[in-house]
């Protein structure tokens, strides 16, 4: 028997099957909410109960606190009904239109960037072409159904191989593969678009851009969309890294700067080598955002790349300086180890 779901903003319903995640009766139903990583450790699809009961199943405590559960929050991708509900959730607009595909791909070309960085290109099939938001990611499916996900780094409109940024973590089954082993023309398989991070093209306010390591990828999609839709917004990338050689684009990002009077860009070092000749700015990246735009109350924020960057611009952005909650959106890279302290 399933369960009726009502979203209380919008009124909307969608029935979920016992024992299937909520963020997946929805997504399956065409119904589009906000989400991440899908398996716990993002928060990214974070709500709230507002009537009816659920069984929230293991998830990152970082994700979920113990002090929002008691406010009767959950986290949807790992959280199954046992009777009709009612939720508070932002709906997301627009992903719903985008179709989801299961599809083979072969691999263009692998170029290594920096020493832990590769760009990945990937050839579709000939007679098939990959809609997508820019800002979305793709998840491949790996030979023992474990998958992946990484963020597509060109903007839908351009043609030609999907381009993805890979950063090698030692002992990842994946990206071992990707830096020691995978050769161009070998065949993967992936599914997407999915993820609800891109931008939101209805607003009129001035965009902070915020990544961290290859959390420029989605940036660097969104970016070049922004740039051919000729959307005037004024928009400033902060990209942080821990030495110069990190900023595996940098040229490019500067390259925006020169070319666009609304784009500005301020790359951010936490740890510069004495051989970098650093001169420009250096801490974390999300405080370089603060000491610049202390008051963000008119502002919308997109931040990309590691858990602790964008837990933290999160926290301080909203509690301290003024964003609104529903401005601020985020893709948090998780990793496998981040699901290490499941709760």
């Amino acid at each position: 028997m399933a369960y009726n779901v009502t979203l209380r903003q919008s009124g909307r319903q969608f029935q979920v099957e016992p024992d299937e995640p909520i963020l997946t009766a929805a997504l399956r139903q065409g119904v589009g909410l906000p989400y991440g990583c899908k398996n716990g450790a993002c928060g990214s699809c974070k709500g709230t109960i507002v009537a009816g009961g659920i069984e929230q199943r293991a998830h990152s405590s970082s994700a979920l606190s113990n002090d929002e559960k008691t406010r009767g929050m959950a986290l949807l991708c790992c959280a199954t009904a046992n009777c009709d509900l009612e939720i508070d959730v932002r709906e997301v607009a627009g992903v719903g239109d985008v179709q989801v595909k299961k599809l083979p791909c072969r691999v263009n070309a692998l170029e290594r960037k920096a020493d832990d960085v590769m760009l990945l290109k990937l050839q579709l099939p000939a007679n098939e072409r990959l809609q997508y938001l820019a800002g979305q990611y793709v998840e491949f499916i790996l030979k023992d159904g474990k998958r992946r996900s990484y963020s597509m780094a060109n903007a839908p409109h351009q043609e030609g191989p999907i381009e993805l940024h890979i950063r090698h973590m030692a002992g990842g089954v994946f990206t071992d593969h990707v830096f020691n082993t995978m050769k161009e023309r070998d065949i993967l398989r992936f599914e997407g678009p999915l993820g609800t991070f891109f931008l939101r093209e209805d607003s009129d306010k001035p965009i902070i851009l915020l990544a961290s390591g290859t959390g420029f990828a989605p940036i660097k999609a969104i970016v070049e969309h922004a740039l051919f839709k000729n959307i005037d917004r004024p928009m400033t990338l902060y990209w942080g890294a821990r030495r110069k050689k990190d900023l595996y684009l940098l040229d490019l990002a500067e390259q925006w700067a020169k070319d666009h009077p609304q784009f500005k860009f301020v790359p951010v070092l936490s740890e510069p080598d004495a051989g970098d000749a650093w001169t420009g700015r250096t801490g974390f990246v999300h405080r370089a955002v603060i000491e610049d735009l202390p008051d963000l109350s008119n502002y919308q924020v997109y931040a990309c790349g590691a858990p602790v960057m964008v837990e933290s611009a999160q926290r301080d952005f909203t509690s301290h300086h003024s964003l609104p909650e529903d401005e601020f959106y985020a893709d948090s890279f998780t990793s496998e180890a981040d699901l290490a302290n499941a709760v």
